[in-house]
């Protein structure tokens, strides 16, 4: 099974599984020649998996220092680009911005083709548009990593990456819908809770990252110098988020454990249950591989690989409780 049909069938959206008391389907007719094709719905899920690991990559670069591996050009490699007699760090960094334009183009195909295949008003245009402008930023911003106000530089960046990713699996899951994809066609229930859950997230990450960041510019050689560091009122503060990240995710994963509880156990259009137990397993999962410093490379891309992919289920959960199909 590809990456892409594991997504669309591990968030699947495309029929509602109605509870005993709800209406049946057949009562509610489907227009299937105004859905989008097969082959578009699994090319969004597959522009999201491939997206994921253009994040994971930029691990990797951060992990092992290869990001001045081009220097200071963009989006040239030391000025050229091929690379001749290339360093190690040199590849990592220039596959990483090759995969970075390649992400582009993917989303370009992804908007023309959503706007080939699905009928005027669906969501999923404006939200290729938004994911379009949401990808250049991202790529300018990339230009000037070289910024001496790197800390805030880094949140900016992860932020708009969290909300480009954001897009991306809203834009599959509604091209995966039935029903409610149309303006005037959904209707808003109780978003501010679940709009909180996102912002939390969005918190944590952000932290995260900053987190990562005092890892790269402050390492420490062993378990004991790493907390001695943490709580030393020399260090800075990059320093401190070492410790700060996994307390602020903790107070973040109560509210969001009381919100899936209020998920399985709300009727909707959709049985939630599943979504919201594997979205309480990549939590916790997340939350040990983030408590483990000095972790091995293949632990932090692990680590940020359940990141992303709780990231995508809870915005196709809030999806799924705030934009409910009319009735």
């Amino acid at each position: 099974m590809s990456i892409a049909a594991f997504a669309a069938r591990l968030f699947y959206t495309g029929g509602f599984q109605m509870e005993p008391s709800s209406m049946s389907l057949a009562a509610v007719p489907v227009n299937t020649q105004h859905l989008p094709s097969p082959a578009l719905r699994r090319f969004a899920w597959g522009v999201l998996a491939y997206f994921i690991a253009v994040i994971l990559w930029g691990t990797l670069v951060r992990a092992t220092g290869a990001g001045a591996g081009c220097g200071n050009h963009w989006p040239l490699c030391n000025g050229t680009v091929l690379q001749h007699s290339a360093s190690v760090n040199t590849m990592i960094e220039f596959t990483h911005r090759l995969t970075s334009g390649i992400s582009f183009f993917a989303v370009l195909g992804l908007l023309a083709w959503t706007f080939a295949g699905t009928v005027r008003g669906h969501l999923a245009r404006a939200l290729v548009e938004a994911i379009l402008g949401a990808l250049l930023v991202k790529l300018g911003l990339t230009a000037q990593s070289q910024s001496p106000l790197r800390p805030a530089y880094l949140a900016l960046h992860l932020t708009n990456t969290l909300l480009l990713l954001a897009a991306l699996t809203l834009t599959a899951h509604l091209l995966g819908r039935n029903r409610g994809y149309l303006r005037g066609e959904i209707r808003l229930v109780a978003p501010f809770g679940a709009v909180a859950a996102i912002v939390a997230v969005m918190i944590v990450g952000v932290t995260g990252s900053l987190a990562a960041l005092g890892d790269t510019l402050f390492p420490a050689s062993s378990l004991g110098q790493a907390l001695a560091q943490d709580f030393s009122s020399a260090s800075g503060w990059l320093v401190h988020w070492r410790w700060m990240h996994p307390t602020i995710a903790f107070v973040a994963s109560i509210f969001l454990i009381w919100l899936l509880v209020r998920a399985a156990r709300r009727r909707t259009a959709w049985d939630n249950r599943g979504l919201s137990a594997l979205v309480l397993f990549l939590l916790a999962s997340v939350y040990v591989l983030g408590l483990m410093l000095l972790a091995p490379l293949w632990v932090q891309v692990a680590h940020l690989l359940g990141a992303d992919t709780l990231w995508a289920a809870l915005v196709v959960l809030t999806a799924r409780l705030t934009l409910e199909p009319v009735k």
